[in-house]
């Protein structure tokens, strides 16, 4: 283990995408588009900003073109979306992304439940969409869901995701995400996993996806850190629920996690002000209270 924390984190704000998708309500574009701003100006170098995926399948992404055309773009920042096969990587080539983000499963009772097919056959279905990638110089990340457990199968063996992080590898991934889809894992099982992926793949281009169903998130990160992790993925005002356990939280949210790493003196670049502020946006439009801890305390203290 680790005794030195990693003096620098890079977080991928996630909100706008894997944090609204499974919003009920229609978000207008100019909505989604003010979130992005704002996470924009905040100083965040990567956010997750769209997804082409089938309106029929996920409405709430239907507007992804107009808030690709529609953002105001910083120079360095990356700019990703999500794409599911070579129609939704052509959209997201015409729609000028940074970087596409392909996906697959640890756990083959997951992967055949949602995608309808093996994590093998997911892989393969990829290929052509990371070729392409490849050859319009478009960062490739690759992430892996249901890495700590499954809603389906259970428990999810580590060497199963070390399986999927080497075949992300072969296709070419500059990044690749180890994702806790349903919350349950636990600090000493996240490092466990963290080391043993990292013997097939740079520890630097890992990153920790948490989701805060069971309130281990922060602990998770924490683990992950002493590691060598250093890329998280967060949503702001913790958007996104979990569609496995009703009523759960699901991603973790950046205020928290900026809290945190502010407390452990971690740079990270973005200002948790204006993290707040852009959370408050969002969940006075959803017409809720954000689920961020750490936001709610410091939007209460700033009103006295």
């Amino acid at each position: 283990m680790q005794s030195a924390l990693p003096q620098q984190v890079k977080i991928v704000e996630v909100g706008p995408r894997d944090g609204l998708q499974n919003e009920k309500e229609t978000i207008p574009a100019e909505i989604k588009i003010a979130l992005v701003d704002r996470l924009t100006a905040a100083g965040f170098a990567n956010i997750e900003a769209a997804s082409f995926v089938s309106p029929k399948w996920v409405p709430q992404m239907a507007t992804s073109a107009e808030v690709m055309a529609g953002i105001a773009r910083k120079p360095g920042v990356i700019y990703s979306v999500l794409t599911p096969n070579m129609k939704g990587f052509e959209a997201a080539l015409a729609a000028g992304a940074d970087e596409v983000v392909i996906f697959s499963s640890a756990s083959e009772a997951f992967a055949q439940k949602n995608i309808n097919c093996s994590i093998a056959e997911s892989i393969a279905r990829f290929a052509e969409v990371a070729a392409a990638a490849k050859l319009n110089n478009i960062r490739l990340r690759g992430s892996i869901s249901c890495a700590f457990g499954c809603p389906y199968q259970g428990e999810v063996a580590p060497a199963s995701v070390a399986d999927v992080v080497k075949r992300l590898r072969d296709l070419g991934c500059d990044e690749i995400d180890i994702a806790d889809t349903i919350g349950v894992g636990t600090a000493l099982q996240v490092q466990h996993v963290m080391q043993l992926v990292a013997q097939d793949f740079p520890i630097a281009s890992l990153s920790g996806h948490f989701h805060d169903t069971y309130g281990q998130a922060l602990a998770n990160i924490y683990a992950s850190l002493e590691v060598g992790i250093s890329i998280f993925h967060s949503s702001v005002a913790g958007l996104g629920g979990c569609p496995y356990a009703k009523g759960a939280t699901g991603n973790v949210a950046t205020e928290d996690v900026l809290f945190l790493l502010q407390g452990l003196g971690i740079q990270t670049g973005i200002n948790l002000d204006a993290v707040v502020d852009a959370g408050q946006f969002i969940s006075t439009h959803l017409g809720r209270k954000a689920v961020s801890r750490a936001g709610n305390a410091l939007a209460a203290k700033r009103l006295g």
